[in-house]
């Protein structure tokens, strides 16, 4: 793992976090700071987020900038342009882009599924292109797109998610093949079943009924996943946590996509339950 103060040299002076609020962007935020890079928080809920914000500060004094939006709005870039206009930015973390439905496409209204394109391809290209230029010309940045498993193949309850999900793999992958030789780092950061808040309610509103004191079975903690990701930064394009997620793709390589679809849909219901109607 890089130390502080080349973390601070390479990435900083100031890190962008989107999905701050909690779980693994909170954690990531918080992790930058202590290496000495400032952080810019970026979710909806101002009070929570003045809250890690508060936290990061104390334990780290660093410099935290709070900015309360709904990247799900088409004039979110905008908001985030003008809250860091006078910002060095040398990291990008799109964190962004959780499915809190998980439910069938036909069961919700279509502007659910074109919030999620909105959240989760427009606007991490939309940062990527505003901030990636002042990297390029500095000759040093990163940029981690957190993507998902459920990018290898499709899934009942997941339509509009793992395809968004498909397209920040590829569209990070893709980055780093036109950046990496400018200095600019960029990592797909492909996660499977993540032990955070998120995914517990979630499984909480599917009816599951989990110790709060214990670790989800099979999971990877958030702090594995921000390990991961300040470790393979620098190594993109891409990095699957956890050796359960990495052990398991291996399986698709001789599969057909018919087949791939079905185990797909099996390990979804093992996390997530029944199919919703």
């Amino acid at each position: 793992m890089p130390d502080s103060l080349d973390f601070a040299a390479r990435y900083g002076p100031w890190a962008v976090v989107a999905g701050a609020s909690e779980g693994v962007g909170s954690a990531f935020a918080a992790k930058v700071a202590a290496r000495g890079v400032n952080v810019v928080l970026l979710a909806r809920r101002q009070a929570v987020l003045d809250e890690v914000a508060a936290q990061i500060t104390a334990n780290t004094g660093a410099d935290v900038r709070t900015v309360a939006v709904d990247l799900a709005e088409p004039t979110a870039m905008g908001v985030v342009a003008d809250a860091t206009a006078d910002l060095e930015v040398g990291l990008l973390m799109y964190n962004a882009g959780a499915d809190a439905h998980y439910r069938p496409f036909l069961a919700e209204p279509v502007d659910t599924a074109l919030a999620m394109v909105q959240r989760n391809c427009v606007v991490p290209a939309q940062m990527c292109h505003h901030f990636a230029p002042g990297m390029v010309e500095r000759g040093r940045g990163g940029i981690i797109v957190v993507t998902s498993g459920a990018a290898f193949g499709g899934a009942p309850n997941m339509v509009a998610y793992s395809a968004t999900k498909a397209f920040d793999m590829l569209f990070a992958e893709s980055l780093w093949a036109e950046l990496h030789g400018h200095g600019v780092d960029v990592l797909s950061l492909i996660l499977g079943e993540t032990d955070t808040p998120a995914l517990r309610r979630i499984r909480e509103q599917r009816g599951f009924v989990d110790d709060p004191e214990a670790p989800l079975p099979g999971a990877a903690t958030v702090d594995e996943v921000v390990q991961d990701a300040i470790e393979q930064l620098a190594h993109g394009p891409s990095w699957m946590v956890g050796a359960h997620l990495r052990e398991g793709i291996k399986v698709f390589g001789g599969m057909s996509r018919n087949e791939v679809v079905d185990l797909m849909t099996q390990a979804s219901g093992a996390t997530m339950g029944e199919d919703a109607t």
